[in-house]
């Protein structure tokens, strides 16, 4: 059927998405259904092309989450590897922007 000017098509929230179209904000689930947070930031490996992990903003900080450990991507959610307790026991970070801040701070010392 075609559409007319001003019809959209309607989007499924549970679509699978790549990393190029997964929006900040989107709840994280684990394993266990829980929500841990929601995405702070998609690092991308630029070279490669690849999803190389998210930033996940939980209520207690920044976590990163590696790419393999992320097992599903839609519109509305994404899931990760981890239950709560797994996902809580990651390292708090201050995300790939603050130690990118941190190394560009130390280039700027230098000269």
């Amino acid at each position: 059927m075609r559409r007319g000017k001003g019809e959209q098509e309607a989007v499924d929230p549970n679509e699978p998405v790549g990393y190029y179209g997964l929006q900040v904000g989107t709840p994280v689930v684990g394993t266990d259904g829980r929500s841990l947070g929601t995405v702070q930031r998609v690092v991308i490996h630029e070279r490669e092309r690849l999803l190389d992990g998210i930033v996940v903003q939980a209520e207690d900080g920044r976590r990163f989450v590696d790419a393999p450990e992320v097992v599903s991507m839609t519109r509305s959610r994404v899931e990760v590897e981890y239950d709560e307790a797994g996902f809580l026991a990651l390292p708090i970070t201050g995300g790939v922007t603050a130690t990118l801040d941190q190394g560009i701070r130390r280039l700027r010392r230098r000269r």
